[in-house]
């Protein structure tokens, strides 16, 4: 069974940074695509970066140069560092990763940036 789990998120104050981990289970992790998606509240769930099986990297504009995306395939694990956060990045966090056309999410973690 896949099943992507998130942790790392919490509570911390704009300018600070937070890293969040994703281990995803039930799949040859070296092979997969990951992502992170992130859904504030109120709001639609909204892509924010992803990293190829090559480890090829993209992100959304309102994190480029903020935020930064890893794996360690060794520990099935994706990272997604946070730098210079900000109230607006308040939002759950997921984790995602796709076999064909099924896509599979993690249960997220809450990330809260205070001003």
């Amino acid at each position: 069974q896949v099943q992507p789990v998130e942790s790392g998120g919490g509570l911390v104050q704009a300018g600070g940074s937070l890293r969040l981990s994703c281990v995803a289970s039930g799949i040859n992790f070296r092979f997969r695509p990951m992502g992170w998606y992130r859904q504030a509240p109120g709001g639609q769930r909204e892509w924010v970066a992803s990293i190829t099986s090559g480890g090829s990297t993209n992100f959304a504009d309102s994190v480029k140069g903020r935020f930064t995306i890893s794996r360690d395939n060794a520990k099935n694990t994706v990272y997604l560092q946070m730098n210079n956060l900000k109230p607006e990045d308040t939002a759950v966090y997921y984790c995602t990763t796709s076999i064909g056309i099924q896509n599979y999410w993690g249960q997220g973690t809450q990330v809260t940036v205070s001003s």
